[in-house]
């Protein structure tokens, strides 16, 4: 995976849609199989918004339009699409492509198309890293055409000029499922910015752009330093590496001895491998998981979270296998 941090133009206009009670940052998920594939409005409910950049082959800007609520009817930006996910993303996925309602296609213009979520960042968000993890799989993207996937942060005080733009590329990701993630850390500066996490592609003479995404996840990614604040007298820390391929390692540690479960599940909930079980000294224990299930069968790339459950209670993080 390639990141960057980059500068985009976009206008005030961002404030408008903002949600009244969003006053921090808060976690998301979606797997749009709750979603009404049938509905225009589908994905405007689920909070989402487009934006539209139109620049000249030579990388002069013309103009900026939207946001708007994002829709879904297979003409512009995003839809729901049907029958694209294997087993882990199911019969709904999301599809990112082109503005192909703009007539500057035909020009030979750049079309810029963003799908996006979007947040207010507050003071007790500070010093956490936040992640963007997700699947996807290219669709028919061609030519001249690019992709990437992005969190990003705008500052309302300074004609919302983007401070943090840190993405990766998805131009050139296989044809088949796999699992990509951006983190950023949330500093002193950004209290009061917008944070946007979402995807955008740029198309030119109607080339087809579309990538498929699913099983999105925005969340914290948690700081091995810190003791889970849910978990009474036990601390679970963030896997090492992460992503991972082909092993990982987990660190758990135990004030008093007793008896523990440490056990990995896909997003869905099922029951993927036990890693640990029984009791277990004082301190600190490290397990490896080798992408596994417990019948030795090899999951598939994507993300997985692990539960450790303790007499003080039980905590949860997330991990990204990658292959």
């Amino acid at each position: 995976m390639r990141t960057r941090v980059t500068t985009v133009v976009v206008t005030a206009l961002l404030v408008w849609l903002l949600p009244a009670a969003a006053l921090a940052i808060t976690a998301y998920s979606q797997d749009f199989e709750s979603l009404d594939q049938g509905s225009t409005s589908a994905l405007a409910n689920d909070g989402w918004l487009v934006y539209g950049n139109v620049e000249l082959p030579d990388g002069t800007y013309l103009y900026g339009y939207g946001p708007f609520a994002a829709p879904n009817d297979g003409a512009a930006f995003c839809q729901i699409a049907l029958g694209e996910g294997g087993d882990e993303q199911g019969e709904q996925v999301l599809v990112v492509f082109s503005d192909y309602n703009n007539q500057d296609h035909g020009n030979g213009y750049l079309i810029e198309s963003i799908v996006y979520q979007e947040q207010t960042i507050d003071a007790g968000a500070v010093g956490e890293t936040w992640r963007f993890a997700f699947q996807a799989k290219r669709g028919n993207l061609e030519g001249q055409s690019t992709a990437s996937a992005f969190i990003k942060t705008l500052d309302p005080g300074n004609n919302y000029a983007t401070t943090n733009l840190v993405d990766v590329d998805m131009t050139t990701i296989p044809q088949t499922w796999g699992g990509y993630q951006v983190t950023l850390t949330i500093t002193e500066e950004l209290v009061g910015q917008l944070i946007q996490f979402g995807f955008d592609c740029t198309a030119t003479d109607y080339e087809g752009s579309a990538i498929f995404y699913d099983n999105l996840l925005f969340e914290p990614a948690g700081n091995v330093d810190v003791p889970d604040a849910g978990l009474a007298g036990a601390e679970l820390r963030q896997n090492f590496p992460n992503p991972f391929n082909p092993s990982t390692r987990i660190v758990f540690s135990l004030e008093q001895a007793g008896p523990v479960t440490l056990r990995v599940h896909d997003l869905a909930g099922r029951h993927v491998a036990t890693l640990a079980a029984g009791d277990h000294a004082a301190g600190q224990h490290t397990v490896v998981w080798d992408g596994r299930t417990d019948a030795g069968r090899a999951v598939a790339s994507g993300l997985y979270r692990y539960t450790l459950q303790t007499r003080g209670g039980s905590a949860t993080r997330s991990m990204l296998l990658t292959k």
